[in-house]
């Protein structure tokens, strides 16, 4: 399909050493797909080689009037983490949820002439677009591409053997456990509270059990999967605005808001530090599990909120009665890592800050050191998630189940 000694190929073969070297590629089969499929026939043309066989970046394949990112081909890094994820076999079919074409050709390079792939989109200009780059890149006979909502069912197939959904996915539609084997894997970038962790999910009796687990974000499902999220905006005294967005309903009455950005911030820290460069996205997770009124927070550019929002890594925050605090970050370890703690406003900003850092202590204490576990509980069923500390939070078809284990 491609001459290997082309720029694109060494940049190909360059990729799949930094991702082996990473660990990121685990099986033979996944290596050579990734040093065969050309990544650059599936983007936008003009798109620089740099920037097609980056490990990190993703590439924008469609906005929405607003500029909003509505399509993109993902980053690599979770392109393969997804993949290796599945354990995909030779003869495999597979179904993709949220199509572009390049993922799909590695998943048919990886399940291999007896296998098939099934790409599934609701718009029809990026399925038109996968269709021929597919063909031009010989994968049309081996990928099948299918403008169609996959909230439903997909009419003409069967079981699959895997689902990997490449969208942001709020909930997991009846359509997707109806057509998923029954020694299937489902692979999904599921939203909780605003949060979103890329998980396969096996079947454990009559639920989902999550065997493997990678941070990563995606663009959102459109269609009937779409979930908006509640946005509000609070004026700050030069016309300004501080944007709260909730995942379901926000604490009531909202509006007891109204003027809090004139009062006089207080500063409460937990003592709890962590040092540069290492990771603490599992403390958003457990924020967004047991902190009620949690919600993300953003501000308009060139105000003084803005400008200390980019300072915390973490912009988000809770909302209680007339008052809301959010994730605050100062300088920590001697210079080597910060101390969290929260920034409130209002009335009763102490009591907001408290409570953001009783959550934030809570999860060093309990959820620092662990990977937590995930249970989808279909609707109808009794969310019953393993000892330790879990939260359980509903959706439209059943409810998720988020669970840190039992401390030694």
């Amino acid at each position: 399909m491609t001459d290997d000694s082309s720029p694109a190929a060494r940049l190909r073969h360059e990729l799949a050493d930094a991702l082996l070297a990473r660990g990121q590629i685990v099986s033979p089969a996944v290596d050579k797909a990734f040093r065969t499929v050309p990544r650059e026939m599936f983007v936008p043309d003009g798109t620089p080689l740099d920037a097609v066989y980056s490990v990190d970046n993703p590439l924008i394949t469609k906005t929405d009037e607003h500029g909003a990112h509505i399509s993109s081909v993902s980053a690599v890094y979770i392109q393969v983490r997804m993949i290796e994820m599945a354990e995909l076999a030779p003869g495999m079919t597979v179904l993709e949820i949220g199509s572009g074409g390049y993922n799909a050709a590695l998943l048919a390079e990886v399940v291999g002439p007896g296998g098939h792939v099934v790409s599934v989109d609701i718009d029809a200009e990026i399925t038109e677009q996968a269709r021929n780059s597919l063909a031009r890149t010989g994968y049309g006979e081996r990928v099948t591409v299918v403008q169609a909502d996959a909230q439903h069912p997909l009419s003409g197939f069967s079981q699959f053997d895997r689902i990997l959904v490449t969208v942001g996915a709020w909930d997991v539609p009846p359509a997707w456990l109806d057509q998923l084997a029954a020694d299937g894997v489902l692979v999904v970038p599921l939203r909780m509270n605003g949060v979103t962790r890329t998980i396969a999910f096996r079947r454990c009796g009559g639920h989902l059990a999550s065997v493997d687990v990678e941070v990563a974000g995606f663009v959102p499902m459109r269609g009937a999967g779409a979930h908006a999220e509640r946005t509000f905006l609070l004026p700050d005294r030069h016309g300004k605005h501080i944007k709260l967005q909730f995942d379901s309903e926000p604490p009531e009455p909202i509006t007891a808001l109204d003027g809090v950005l004139a009062t006089e911030p207080v500063s409460v820290w937990s003592g709890v530090t962590i040092a540069n460069g290492v990771s603490f996205a599992g403390l958003h997770l457990w924020l967004a599990a047991f902190l009620p009124g949690f919600c993300r927070v953003g501000a308009d550019p060139d105000t003084d909120l803005a400008s200390r929002l980019g300072k915390t890594w973490f912009p988000f925050g809770v909302v209680r009665d007339d008052s809301f605090a959010y994730v605050a970050v100062r300088p920590a370890m001697d210079g080597g890592g910060v101390e969290f703690g929260a920034t409130a406003y209002g009335p009763h900003g102490q009591a907001a800050a408290t409570a953001l850092t009783e959550q934030v202590r809570a999860w060093d204490h309990h959820g620092r050191s662990s990977e937590p576990a995930f249970g989808f509980w279909p609707a109808g069923s009794r969310p019953a998630p393993p000892p330790g500390r879990s939260a359980v939070l509903s959706k439209r078809h059943g409810a998720v189940s988020i669970s840190w284990p039992q401390a030694d």
